[in-house]
């Protein structure tokens, strides 16, 4: 059974898409990656400013559906990334036990920059995911009292500059959490 991702933004249809979209081309297929909104533009498509910032870095936009979230997908999935704190709040609110699952996605960039190589150990992607949460989980307590900016900006019907910012923060997250699994 492949370990679950399931990143969440608002709409489902800037943020949470590009990092779905990003993450499938960069993981194995042992992670089954997908996303939805809390207050979701539910059947419509991948904003075109974003799939625009997704296509000239080649990576494929079409046939995306926004969804709504539901508890059970919540449930269903071994790592929640939220693209803000609000969103993280939501979903804690809706399902309690998600608590030590559910990161932001900078959250979780943050904390897995600050582990020792090899941290996530595994042959598959799964592997190294499921050691690197708890791993990263761990690393709370030293960032605890700071002040962090764990939200990636919600570019919807704001400046292409604004999109652009958006789609730089999500890549720029994902490199050290991409670097903790190759480690």
């Amino acid at each position: 059974m492949p370990f679950t991702v399931l990143t969440v933004c608002t709409g489902n249809i800037c943020r949470s898409p590009a990092v779905e979209t990003l993450l499938r081309a960069t993981l194995d297929p042992s992670v089954a990656v997908a996303s939805a909104g809390t207050n979701a533009v539910v059947g419509a498509g991948i904003s075109p400013p974003m799939g625009a910032l997704l296509t000239a870095d080649g990576f494929g936009s079409g046939g995306f559906v926004a969804r709504q979230v539901t508890t059970e997908m919540i449930r269903g999935a071994d790592l929640v990334l939220a693209l803000t704190i609000a969103h993280r709040a939501w979903i804690v609110d809706r399902e309690p036990a998600a608590v030590r699952r559910t990161l932001t996605l900078r959250e979780l960039a943050r904390l897995a920059g600050t582990l020792a190589p090899g941290s996530a150990p595994g042959s598959s992607d799964a592997e190294r995911l499921a050691a690197l949460v708890p791993a990263a989980l761990l690393e709370r307590p030293r960032h605890a009292g700071r002040s962090h900016d764990d939200d990636v900006v919600d570019p919807y019907g704001r400046s292409e500059r604004t999109y652009r910012e958006s789609y730089q923060q999500i890549r720029t997250a994902l490199v050290p959490i991409v670097m903790a699994l190759r480690s």
